[in-house]
């Protein structure tokens, strides 16, 4: 069938397996470029590893440390007329890609939260790796359900205390509005808490310990973000902020559940990109626009395979982490310098929907969205009829 992007809100509802193919061959040859990683991970679980940060993350362990990956998500595959999620076609390209290069990778489709999940995961490390010496936790999803309970928790992205008004961008118009966001109301913390606070991450390595596959000197990394005081009110004061802020309590209480196996655990805090993620936060998609044009023009800019082969390169494997004065690794530095962050915070008093394109880069956003879903990479027919039902084929 031929496919084309059919976007609803801050989703694209289709997905392009050529495309997707052609988006993790990029990324790949990003890393391969830079040569590999010295006394790089080998044996790597990535939890949450078919989009975003949690999929360069796995490109950057394989490609860049020749690491075997076992790789968790729930994708759908395609059936009939729909296609399959972006995130089924980017596993079944970098299962290929992996194997061409003769490298192991293997993937787990299901449920990360549930207990049924974390115990075929850990079958698979125990038949085919042994242990693992990098756990990778890169989940993001709306609800869970806890495994203990069956309850589900589900995530809201508010402010917490006071509503919050400020500009917007409308990305399926391009107009700059005004948002007015009400504030968390009785349980909505604790819910966003319990499903992207650090519960699960705990209970993933909680697990892993018990079973026996973590090497010694295992290292483990969660990401989150900061960002500058313009999104505080409705990312790092908000509930996710709360949620970001259990996060790091979980962090240390790794580190001394680590400590008899020399190991380590950190949050690496991300320089803000699109992602499926962070399409859905209010405000976001306008200050990353500002940022993308302020960071191309300074050479700084970074997409998710740049961020994540730094933090392997650069932080968790040269012996120079460079931890903050909370413990946590910050590859968000270039986004954060003074220099950038004036720029942005001048065009932001400025912007409205007249002199977005001069003052942002709507168009790299844009772009930088349809690319999630394989639409816009060059080198693709887009006109062409393209095989929808492609299998990731660790999991046939």
């Amino acid at each position: 069938m031929i496919v084309a992007p059919k976007i609803r809100g801050f989703i694209c509802t289709t997905a392009h397996p050529e495309g997707c193919a052609q988006h993790v061959a990029q990324q790949i040859a990003v890393v391969k470029n830079r040569g590999l990683i010295e006394n790089g991970p080998k044996k790597v679980l990535v939890i949450g590893s078919s989009t975003g940060y949690g999929l360069s993350s796995r490109i950057a362990a394989a490609f860049g440390s020749n690491a075997a990956t076992l790789g968790i998500f729930f994708e759908r595959p395609g059936e009939g007329d729909r296609t399959a999620t972006a995130g089924w076609y980017n596993s079944a390209a970098f299962e290929k890609e992996a194997a061409a290069a003769g490298l192991y990778a293997k993937s787990i489709n299901g449920d990360a939260f549930s207990d049924e999940v974390k115990k075929e995961t850990i079958a698979a490390i125990k038949a085919d790796l042994g242990k693992v010496d990098l756990v990778i936790y890169s989940l993001a999803s709306p609800r869970r359900t806890d495994p203990k309970t069956g309850e589900v928790y589900k995530s809201v992205l508010k402010p917490v205390g006071e509503s919050y008004t400020n500009k917007n961008l409308n990305t399926t118009t391009g107009v700059v509005n005004e948002i007015t966001i009400e504030p968390a109301e009785g349980d909505d913390v604790d819910q966003t808490i319990a499903v992207m606070g650090g519960q699960d991450w705990d209970l993933w390595m909680d697990e892993l310990i018990a079973a026996d596959v973590l090497s010694e000197g295992v290292q483990t990394v969660a990401y989150s973000y900061i960002g500058p005081e313009v999104t505080w009110p409705i990312y790092k004061n908000g509930t996710i902020g709360r949620a970001k802020e259990d996060l790091e309590r979980v962090q240390k209480a790794l580190d001394t559940k680590l400590a008899p196996l020399k190991g380590k655990a950190w949050v690496s805090v991300n320089k803000a990109l699109v992602t499926q993620a962070s399409s859905a936060i209010p405000v976001v998609p306008l200050y990353i626009s500002l940022l993308y044009k302020a960071m191309k023009a300074a050479g700084s800019h970074e997409d998710t395979i740049e961020q994540m082969d730094r933090l392997l390169r650069d932080r968790l494997y040269n012996g120079n982490p460079q931890p903050d004065e909370a413990g946590r690794i910050r590859v968000d530095d270039w986004e954060m310098t003074p220099e950038i962050q004036a720029i942005v915070g001048k065009r932001w008093d400025e912007v409205n929907t007249e002199n977005l394109a001069e003052l942002g880069d709507f168009e790299g956003y844009q772009s930088s969205f349809l690319r999630l879903f394989g639409f816009g990479l060059e080198g693709v027919d887009y006109s062409k009829d393209t095989d929808t039902s492609i299998g990731v084929p660790s999991l046939k």
